[in-house]
């Protein structure tokens, strides 16, 4: 099992030697997506939601700022607009969806222009992401796009166990900005920030398609790609700050409840990610603390470390924390055991099911 692990993580670290250009790499003059609607959905984001709309106001190619206000019990709607956004008051979920996705199919329906990105009410761009995001995305055919961005989180313990997720995440699913296009039951999108053509998604089926996930942009991103869609992830190479949750329980809480991916991959494909984790971060450390590490484990060590080091751009703040995050991965085991076990999850006040609605990576019959 060891020998099938190391073979399987040399497979999917491969494709860190052909990525495809950061974002960056767009020549600012030359991107030209066309018009574009920012869509921000908001839910109790009063305290970050005007930084949001200013960054994507004053962006280049932004037509409009809508802020969709999810079903808000705080003064998200008035400080949106303030700060000069389209606020449009959400209507109550239907039966079957969940607040984020329905909160952006109103936004997308809502919207003025074909082009539209998406981003998170913590999530700050610069001036350049959204058209050299959307000019990318029709320079390379892509239905779907997205971006990552740097975290800043000044909480030590936050970085501590961020940095541990977002390793689990690349030894399960590979490095999101490889040049060769995943299989759709592993393709990965960062619904942080996501670019795509209302026209060319309806077509698809829209966020209709996915209306109840708890983890819409990874769900989003692998119906497209298993329905011959192409879906792309650009590294944003600082062009884009995230907010950290702020602290350990804090991201325990936050990105645990969509790190084992639920409803977006199978029971089966999420207890194998989880064993993954277990023998190739954990073990391996285990065995060198007691003394019996062998050579596997010692590939096995340097990968992980290889890993620490080539995700450490991810990071406004590093330090000790984030260099002693492999110390963090027998709770990042411990994360994806309980999803496998929690049937139903609550998020802001709302509770949802976690068991996929439909087979995962597969194309319709």
């Amino acid at each position: 099992m060891r020998l099938a692990v190391l073979a399987t993580l040399a497979v999917r670290y491969a494709g860190a030697a052909r990525r495809r250009p950061a974002l960056g790499a767009v020549p600012a003059d030359d991107a030209d997506g066309g018009a574009i609607s920012v869509v921000i959905p908001a839910r109790d984001e009063e305290t970050g939601i005007a930084a949001c709309v200013e960054a994507a106001r004053a962006a280049r190619g932004v037509a409009e700022v809508i802020v969709v206000d999810d079903e808000s019990t705080d003064a998200t709607a008035p400080v949106a607009a303030r700060a000069g956004a389209r606020v449009v008051r959400g209507a109550a979920r239907p039966a079957g969806w969940a607040g984020k996705t329905w909160a952006l199919a109103q936004g997308a329906a809502a919207a003025g222009h074909d082009r539209i990105v998406a981003c998170d009410a913590d999530v700050r761009l610069a001036p350049a992401v959204p058209a050299r995001l959307t000019a990318r995305a029709v320079a390379h055919g892509a239905d779907l796009a997205s971006v990552t961005g740097v975290l800043d989180e000044p909480r030590a313990g936050g970085r501590w166990l961020h940095a541990a997720m977002l390793a689990s995440l690349v030894a399960r699913l590979g490095v999101p900005d490889a040049a060769r296009p995943a299989r759709p039951r592993r393709t990965l999108a960062n619904g942080q920030c996501l670019a795509w053509s209302r026209a060319r998604l309806d077509e698809l089926g829209g966020w209709e398609s996915v209306r109840g996930e708890v983890v819409e942009d990874v769900a989003l991103a692998r119906h497209v790609a298993a329905r011959g869609g192409r879906v792309e992830t650009y590294d944003g190479a600082g062009a884009m700050r995230v907010r950290g949750y702020g602290g350990t329980r804090a991201t325990w809480r936050g990105w645990g409840r969509s790190i084992g991916l639920p409803g977006a991959a199978t029971r089966a494909v999420r207890t194998g990610d989880a064993a993954l984790v277990a023998v190739a971060h954990v073990a391996p450390l285990a065995a060198l603390v007691l003394g019996t590490a062998d050579a596997i484990d010692a590939a096995l060590l340097a990968m992980r470390l290889g890993l620490l080091v080539g995700t450490r751009r991810a990071y406004a703040q590093r330090g000790p924390a984030y260099w002693c995050s492999p110390l963090a991965d027998p709770l990042v085991v411990a994360v994806l055991v309980a999803d496998l076990m929690r049937r139903r999850h609550r998020w802001r006040g709302r509770e949802y099911p976690t068991t996929p609605r439909r087979s995962a990576g597969r194309s319709p019959s």
